[in-house]
């Protein structure tokens, strides 16, 4: 398991743009929005950035930390630091699954997402009504074909780009695609606040409802925020860890970390100023989940004038689904990067045979869900309607993540894991804001009990709901 070749990231934006591709996904755009205006609005975001930075985004920089004090990736990390003798390195196989199971079922939802902007930009949604843009969805799920297809050429795009290189590929695509996201958010949020009726959405998006949080339940909004922060950074599975390790130590991982942070959250509350302005511009229902992308959506676009004589769903609607692709694309590409990370550090594998071999393993992996809605949609693994991707997103979110992130802090913390020590000298290591010592007996004692708190939730959640 040398490093002595291992390839190193070419600049500093890279790291950044990088990492916060990996963050920000398809819950950001249409989970974060739903959840803040549900629970109370701004007073929610309020508890939601405070769970952020005391809670998440310690683990970030110590899963970064992790990672360039190893050079390895998730598979050969814990290995390196953990003290003779120990068994910490068995929780690397366990998080390199949770990297596979992700995306099984993430490259079939982004699918959607690349299907949708070539269906919007030729024109498909243009002149439906509201039951025909929910059957023309109903409709396309049912397709296995079509499903299998547009997640058959995300996967393989998505490794083509990690089997051109670390510098050439990975790098280069995801700068290029997060400098494009970020343009095209500002475009459709200005776009979104300027239409008649807009001030109603963002009055319903961000002035304080106490009112409906008091209905609500305060302790309720409090998990909610407690998730919503932990689990939009996706930490525990290795994500973030891998392009720690490719980072120099020029930069304390602190000053980093709040860098990245900071433009995961942007885009979550800039993609609600899109969301919600719209939807009550036009008097459509915002409706939560699958519905709110792929029905709502495109009928918001529907009602839009004409631009330069392109008619708004055709162009508004092709650039939210861009807008969309590339944010989904961007997690794909920072995942795949850390399972053809793997097969380099420990397999001794190319680049190039790494990724091969694991777009085979993800793709043949990937059938049950984008079959779950079509040839086995019989299949209900937690009754009701729900599907193949409700069972692989439970064992990821409810699961992996939050165990993933317990080891992490613990590996970290303890003296029987890498350490506090040896965390603080690298995590400080560089120019930049500093990871404060204080929050010792914070990070040891009380941080260990909301995790555990996230975990037991989502099971209790799980077993009310069944969904």
């Amino acid at each position: 398991m040398g490093t002595s070749s291992r390839e190193t990231l070419g600049s500093r934006i890279g790291f950044l743009l990088i990492s916060a591709g990996c963050a920000i996904g398809l819950g950001n755009v249409w989970r974060f929005p739903h959840t803040v205006g549900s629970h109370g609005g701004a007073a929610f975001v309020l508890l939601y950035l405070f769970f952020l930075f005391l809670f998440a985004m310690p683990i970030m920089v110590m899963e970064f930390s992790v990672g360039r004090a190893s050079r390895m990736n998730i598979g050969g990390s814990f290995h390196k630091l953990q003290p003779v003798g120990a068994k910490w390195h068995y929780f690397g196989l366990v998080g390199l699954c949770g990297n596979y199971l992700l995306m099984m079922f993430y490259t079939t939802v982004a699918g959607w997402m690349l299907a949708y902007f070539f269906y919007a930009l030729s024109g498909g949604f243009d002149g439906l009504g509201p039951d025909a843009v929910g059957e023309f969805f109903g409709a396309f799920l049912s397709r296995p074909g079509e499903l299998v297809f547009w997640m058959t050429v995300v996967t393989a795009v998505g490794f083509m780009v990690c089997g051109i290189g670390l510098r050439k590929g990975v790098e280069r695509v995801t700068v290029t695609m997060m400098s494009g996201l970020f343009i095209l958010l500002l475009v459709l949020v200005v776009r979104s606040v300027s239409l008649p009726g807009a001030e109603a959405g963002l009055a319903f998006y961000l002035l304080p409802d106490l009112d409906a949080m008091e209905r609500i339940g305060f302790w309720k909004c409090v998990y909610a925020a407690m998730g919503q922060a932990f689990f939009t950074l996706s930490i525990g599975v290795g994500s973030m860890a891998i392009f720690g390790s490719y980072i120099s130590r020029e930069r304390s991982l602190t000053g980093e970390t709040v860098n990245i942070v900071g433009l995961d959250t942007a885009v979550a509350i800039l993609s609600g100023l899109i969301i919600f302005p719209a939807c009550y511009a036009f008097g459509v229902k915002a409706d939560y989940g699958a519905g709110l992308i792929f029905v709502t959506l495109p009928n918001v676009f529907n009602h839009m004038p004409r631009f330069f004589g392109i008619p708004g769903s055709m162009f508004w609607g092709a650039l939210f689904f861009l807008f969309m692709t590339f944010a989904a694309f961007s997690t794909v590409v920072a995942v795949f990067e850390n399972i053809v990370a793997y097969g380099i550090d420990v397999k001794g594998w190319s680049r190039r045979k790494s990724s091969w071999i694991n777009f085979c393993i993800v793709n043949l992996g990937s059938l049950p869900c984008a079959l779950g809605f079509n040839l086995l949609a019989d299949f209900h693994p937690f009754g009701g309607d729900t599907v193949v991707l409700d069972l692989e997103d439970f064992i990821v979110s409810d699961n992996l993540l939050p165990i993933g992130a317990m080891v992490y802090l613990l590996f970290c913390t303890s003296r029987h894991g890498w350490g506090w020590e040896n965390f603080i000298a690298e995590a400080d290591a560089g120019k930049g804001l500093k990871f404060p010592r204080g929050l010792r007996p914070y990070l040891t004692y009380v941080v260990p009990v909301l995790i555990a708190g996230c975990f037991r939730m989502g099971y209790i959640k799980k077993l009310r709901t069944g969904a």
